[in-house]
Formats: structure tokens, C-alpha cells, sequence
């Protein structure tokens, strides 16, 4: 690799308002030292989060283009990076990123519902589709209810014992991906965590993170953007982890705190000096 930060292709959309999608994810990895190169699947005026009717453009044509372009540039990715797709034919022009870039990481958050619920915009051949992003993937990181999704399985709103988590990471892990890590878990000892699997090490973990009584949009995109950061810049998968979940907690107890409308999402701007410190982590533990 010549001598430059690393280089994340980051296949998202774009919210103007809202803090969500790449409007954190270009700051947060920026601020680990990670250069972004959006590839906007979409541009929204806010997140869709009870904003009221939403200015939508479709960018579906852009998408293969883009590549085409960046390949006649012979520019090169360390990392591929999904969020948010809208449609079959953008799954398509993602997995056409993937298999273009075979050397970079491939990091799939499969955007499709949360609290048990699909988003709206996710229909049932597109969650399937899912699952085939997930099998050229690296590492995949669903919440609860999008790891039940792309194991077809119903989501129970019950705590998750410890033996169900590694049964659930264990199956993601069979269709494909190298680490899963599932977000937001309420385990049935009381604590909220988020789970991770390393397959070819064979370990199981567990960073357990202050619960606070409010959810925000865009906080899904933040946590794995700085997995991703972490990762791309020699953190283990539990360390990237632990980091990723203590930012989390920092700028959501920092939002709480001042009592914003959630729908505006969290105060990121304030925090985002804590990402460049680089501290050493040891609050993870074997699962």
C-alpha cells in the first residue's frame, strides 16, 4: 500500500439532517484517521424517522459508474463497507463492489429493521437478498432483530442467555462472514451488550455497555463505523468492539444529558476528539 490512510468505500446513503448513514459515518472514520470515499446509494432530505415527508432521490445509477470510474483510476480499497441499500438492484451493484475489490475487507451492516420490526422499505425479497451480501462478507454486524431476519427465524423480545447468543453468533457465522457481531442484546443476566464471533480463532465476546432509556437514529452507523476504524487501524475484534461501545455511550449519555429531540440524533460534534486518542481497552470479556 503507498504511503496514505487507509481507504474505506462506503456504500450508504445520505440524510441531510437526522445524523445518521454517512452525514457520521464521514466524520467518525475521518476522525480514526480513515479516509471515506462515499458511494451514496440515496439522498434524503432528513432520516425517515417521523420528520414528516421526506425529499428521496433515488441514486441506483450511480452506483456502477462509480465503480467503473474508481477502477479505471486503478484506485484501491482496504475496505468495502454496506449500510442502508433500497432495492434488489442496489444489492446487485453492492456485491459487484465486493467481488471487484476480493483483497479489502468486506463489512456488511444489514440494514433492514430493529425492535422486531422491518423498515418499511424492506421487503421480504430484499431481506432474503441480504443474506447474499452476508456470505461475501467479512464480518456482518446486525442487531438483534436483523440477525433473526437473516436466519429466518421469529424475534423473541426476551433476554438472550448466554447460550443462545453463541448458538445464534455460531449460525450467522455459517453463512459466510469470518466475525459477526449482533448490537443492542439484552442478556438474561440483566446486562445490555453487544456480542461478537471470531471464526477462525474460535472465540466468543461479550463488552457489556450502560443501558439509557432513549433510542436515537444513526447510532447502528456509529458503532460500526468505529469497528470498522478500529479494525482498519490494528484493533483486535474485541478491542474495536470495546471501542465502538464506549464511544456509543459517550455520545448518547452526552445527547441525553442536554435532552435534545431524539429524533435530531446524538450530539456527535462534541465527541468526536475522544475517537484520536487511540485509548488501550481492556473492559472486554470471553463470552
Amino acid at each position: 500500500m503507498e504511503n496514505r490512510p487507509r481507504r474505506v468505500a462506503a456504500i450508504h446513503d445520505l440524510s441531510g439532517f437526522g445524523r445518521c448513514s454517512l452525514a457520521v459515518i464521514l466524520p467518525v472514520l475521518s476522525a480514526m484517521g480513515v479516509q471515506v470515499c462515499p458511494v451514496p446509494t440515496a439522498v434524503l432530505s432528513t432520516h425517515t424517522g417521523g420528520l414528516g415527508e421526506v425529499e428521496f432521490r433515488d441514486l441506483t445509477d450511480y452506483m456502477n459508474p462509480c465503480l467503473a470510474h474508481y477502477k479505471r483510476l486503478d484506485i484501491e480499497f482496504e475496505c468495502i463497507y454496506s449500510g442502508f441499500l433500497g432495492s434488489e438492484a442496489q444489492i446487485d451493484h453492492c456485491l459487484e463492489f465486493l467481488r471487484a475489490y476480493p483483497n479489502a475487507l468486506h463489512v456488511v451492516d444489514p440494514v433492514m429493521g430493529d425492535h422486531g420490526k422491518a423498515y418499511r422499505t424492506m421487503g421480504e425479497s430484499i431481506r432474503r437478498r441480504m443474506g447474499e451480501l452476508a456470505r461475501e462478507a467479512d464480518i456482518i454486524t446486525p442487531n438483534l432483530t436483523e440477525a433473526c431476519m437473516l436466519l429466518g427465524q421469529e424475534y423473541q423480545s426476551q433476554p438472550v442467555t448466554r447460550t443462545q447468543a453463541k448458538s445464534m453468533l455460531l449460525k450467522l457465522s455459517e453463512l459466510g462472514p469470518k466475525q459477526v457481531v449482533i448490537t443492542g442484546v439484552q442478556m438474561a443476566a440483566g446486562e445490555m451488550a453487544n456480542l461478537g464471533y471470531d471464526k477462525e480463532r474460535g472465540s466468543f465476546w461479550i463488552v457489556v455497555c450502560d443501558y439509557v432509556p432513549v433510542s436515537y437514529p444513526g447510532t447502528g452507523d456509529i458503532f460500526s463505523s468505529v469497528l470498522v476504524g478500529g479494525l482498519l487501524t490494528g484493533d483486535s475484534l474485541p478491542i474495536a468492539m470495546e471501542r465502538a461501545t464506549r464511544f456509543l455511550e459517550l455520545v448518547i449519555k452526552t445527547t441525553f444529558s442536554y435532552g435534545t429531540d431524539t429524533r435530531h440524533g446524538v450530539m456527535l460534534e462534541t465527541s468526536l476528539s475522544w475517537l484520536t486518542q487511540k485509548d488501550l481497552l481492556k473492559g472486554y470479556a470471553a463470552l
